[in-house]
């Protein structure tokens, strides 16, 4: 028996409505399908790619789900058109999430003002809906456990997408009520977490691969797909010494927990 071909894997942040994909995107669904990853949370970014994804929600019903936010990077002067974009769309319909929202201080330090009301006022949106939140951090844990202590809540839940940070604050990331999201970064030799991912218990672990960005070895550099996300799960299987069976297992049920399916 092909014991693979029973496993389901889960890709809790992928962009397959990313423009890298316009040329090729069935057949990238495809080979994810064929490599076992058989649901897609696609988190949004601004209200440039909203008819991008609902178009790819509309192809792939079944194995796609829709969040929706404001990517930090994504705020700026308009900041408050951008939310009403995305306060619009939550009246009209239903979403998985409330994502990706958070701080980013790597490309632009200059509105972390608005990036934090932005990340507040998704948060309060969140509580709201009762749905988890997705988080992007980027050069701004500091920032970001900041704005989690301030709205720290018994519903407060969610997904730290691309965690890259240290052991304490991945606990601490956890004590706010967050998985944390392991993605190619897991797999580079300057990754760093891979030092202490084994000391974190699995029911605290999701995948993801924030395809098109981020490809595990040994395609970094290129562009990711969600079908690389086997490669992710080898890591952890052969970091906490576990079948790639229960990590399959295992973290395509922590997704489920997290987004309430």
């Amino acid at each position: 028996m092909n014991t693979f071909a029973l496993m389901i894997f889960t890709d809790t942040h992928t962009h397959l409505y990313s423009e890298s994909f316009s040329e090729d995107q069935h057949e990238v669904i495809e080979r994810a399908l064929q490599n076992n990853v058989s649901k897609f949370y696609v988190p949004a970014i601004d209200s440039t790619h909203t008819d991008a994804m609902y178009a790819l929600e509309k192809n792939y019903p079944e194995h796609v789900k829709l969040m929706m936010g404001l990517h930090p990077t994504s705020v700026g002067e308009n900041v408050e058109e951008e939310l009403e974009h995305v306060f619009e769309n939550f009246a009209k319909r239903d979403f998985i999430a409330v994502g990706e929202i958070g701080i980013d201080l790597y490309w632009d330090k200059s509105f972390l003002k608005e990036q934090k009301y932005a990340f507040k006022k998704q948060i309060h949106l969140a509580k709201e809906k009762n749905l988890p939140i997705v988080i992007h951090c980027r050069d701004a844990f500091d920032e970001i456990f900041e704005v989690l202590e301030e709205e720290n809540h018994s519903s407060l839940r969610g997904i730290f997408h691309c965690f890259t940070g240290t052991k304490d604050q991945a606990l601490k990331a956890i004590d706010y009520g967050m998985k944390l999201g392991l993605g190619g970064v897991l797999t580079f030799k300057n990754g760093k977490i891979d030092q202490f991912i084994d000391e974190i218990d699995l029911s605290n672990l999701v995948l993801e691969t924030d395809s098109p960005y981020l490809a595990p070895s040994p395609f970094r550099g290129k562009r990711n797909e969600s079908a690389y996300l086997i490669y992710v799960a080898k890591k952890i299987s052969e970091i906490k010494k576990l079948s790639l069976e229960e990590i399959a297992a295992t973290t395509t049920n922590n997704a489920l927990q997290i987004f309430g399916e």
